[in-house]
């Protein structure tokens, strides 16, 4: 199932084509061995304070939310072979590259997942 990921905050469309990594295999794996992450999709975790790059080819954007669905953290550009850790945090989405600044994602925006 696709999610579409919508900035309430700024009545802005993140990305239509959002999955969710459940499940041990699909939380391990993520977007490693990946070429790339096209424009329009996201992956998103529930339960992840931290989120590794290791085994990627690509840089991607981190949007870290609390349990209320607001941003807690925005990691711009993160490199392949790093972690990122945001206290608190209980949904982290992956976004492309450039993303997270395309559509002006700042602290405090309340995110929605629909379906």
């Amino acid at each position: 199932m696709f999610y579409k990921i919508v900035n309430k905050t700024k009545n802005v469309e993140i990305a239509c084509f959002a999955k969710i990594a459940s499940g041990f295999y699909l939380r391990l794996l993520g977007l490693m061995f990946k070429n790339n992450l096209p424009e329009d999709q996201a992956l998103i975790f529930y339960q992840a304070p931290s989120i590794h790059t290791f085994f990627m080819r690509f840089p991607i954007d981190i949007i870290f939310l609390d349990r209320q669905m607001k941003v807690k953290r925005i990691v711009n550009s993160l490199s392949p072979w790093r972690v990122v850790f945001c206290k608190g945090a209980y949904v982290t989405i992956e976004l492309p590259v450039g993303k997270a600044k395309q559509n002006n994602i700042s602290l405090g925006d309340k995110i929605e997942l629909v379906t």
